[in-house]
């Protein structure tokens, strides 16, 4: 019964999206020469903020935090199991470890505690797995850059594809580019391939880029947040393919309105890569 709830909840919303979407794009001119010329948005910024209003981002910011469990898997190995709470607007966020180990990422510098443990993916781990959560929301965050929008048919699905990049200085891998692929039945986000650059060349990268397939969305609050996650390889000609080679679930999502992220005192510091 909780499960017919969450689809009807959740067919009601994309319904309702859709038809807003609908609406707005008959009021929002836009144009195909990236938006020079009367100030209206290009066509992929409109792409990108359509997909941000279908996953209600609006009402994603008006919570200062949010928690959720995570279990992440790969190549049949736990990769990280614990509890991520972090704010809205990835000011802030924080990692508990169902082993004891703590990750605290407070909007500048990352901290490990208890400062004798070791965690070598801890600030890769505190920056990466909260954005692939929060993805849906922050697809027109200052210093994201987008290319034209096209059309394709993977696996008998309609998809809207973009990609992604960043204008330098962004994060700490600005280098990192994300193909973004949109249900055109829904317009919500069905998966995004990327590349990886922590720690390695783009070129490095560019030889094994994956994709994240968000396999799953529960409507909290009218927000769509996707609670099952899996990893593929991914190549431009063939889309996902093979086997998934990870998997994440994520439970007890929720809002909250404050949260704690101040620096244990037994903290050590995580420099970025050079």
């Amino acid at each position: 019964m909780k499960k017919l709830l969450l689809l009807f909840a959740a067919t009601t919303l994309f319904v309702s999206c859709n038809e807003t979407k609908k609406q707005d794009h008959k009021k929002i001119p836009v144009e195909k020469n990236n938006g020079i010329g009367d100030g209206a948005p290009s066509l992929s910024t409109a792409f990108a903020q359509g997909v941000e209003k279908t996953h209600n981002k609006e009402a994603f910011l008006e919570h200062n935090n949010v928690s959720f469990d995570i279990s992440l898997n790969f190549n049949g190995q736990e990769r990280l199991n614990g509890t991520f709470t972090m704010r809205t607007n990835s000011s802030k966020i924080k990692f508990e470890s169902k082993d004891g180990k703590t990750i605290i990422y407070d909007g500048k510098d990352v901290f490990l505690s208890p400062n004798d443990a070791e965690m070598k993916s801890a600030r890769f781990d505190i920056l990466t797995w909260p954005y692939f959560m929060a993805m849906p929301f922050k697809l027109t965050d200052e210093g994201t850059v987008w290319g034209d929008v096209k059309q394709v048919t993977e696996k008998n699905r309609d998809y809207s594809k973009a990609k992604l990049t960043f204008k330098d200085g962004v994060g700490d891998t600005a280098d990192d580019w994300y193909q973004v692929y949109v249900d055109n039945n829904t317009n919500l986000l069905n998966y995004a391939a990327y590349i990886v650059t922590f720690g390695k060349s783009v070129a490095k990268a560019e030889q094994e880029p994956h994709a994240i397939l968000y396999e799953n969305y529960n409507v909290i609050d009218n927000i769509a947040i996707s609670d099952v996650w899996k990893f593929y390889n991914w190549s431009e000609d063939q889309g996902l393919y093979g086997e998934p080679i990870g998997d994440a679930t994520l439970n007890n999502i929720q809002f909250l309105e404050s949260a704690d992220y101040t620096v244990p005192k037994n903290a050590k510091k995580i420099e970025a890569p050079n």
